[in-house]
């Protein structure tokens, strides 16, 4: 199974106790999510399940691909990593999945799988793609890193 970490892309701070799930992309941000957006497609089978937390920025992440997606509320930004492994159906997913979420969970998602249960406060940048496979070798099961993208590196 294939599990594709997208963290959304730079939005607008908030600066005063409000909505946090309203807030949007900046121009920026929308820059980063057409540039990260064009590198998926390239790559990405069609057959990918793809998952977008119910807050605006992602909203706006995962409009970027211009594919069909599925609000998941258990990807919103309070989200766990049960959560997120949950709404994914890892590992047991047919199809690629790819997860347009936030910071800390993405990060603590893909500590977790890759070192084979502990939980660490990784970083994933705004726009930062992290592609996760598990494969099998040698009879068990291990996570490998497929690869890591940034909008600067695309």
């Amino acid at each position: 199974m294939d599990l594709i970490l997208w963290r959304h892309a730079d939005a607008v701070e908030l600066h005063e106790p409000g909505d946090d799930l309203a807030r949007p992309l900046t121009s920026k941000g929308e820059r980063q999510a057409a540039r990260v957006a064009a590198w998926l497609n390239q790559v990405l089978p069609e057959s990918t399940r793809i998952l977008a937390s119910p807050a605006r920025r992602t909203q706006q992440t995962a409009q970027a691909l211009d594919r069909k997606f599925k609000t998941a509320p258990g990807l919103a930004p309070d989200g766990t990593v049960e959560s997120l492994l949950a709404e994914a159906r890892w590992p047991d997913s047919r199809h690629p999945v790819l997860v347009v979420g936030h910071q800390p969970t993405l990060g603590l998602a893909a500590s977790y799988l890759l070192t084979r249960g502990t939980v660490q406060p990784w970083s994933i940048r705004k726009a930062g793609v992290w592609w996760l496979r598990l494969r099998e070798r040698g009879g068990s099961s291990e996570v490998v890193l497929v690869s890591v993208r940034g909008p600067e590196h695309l």
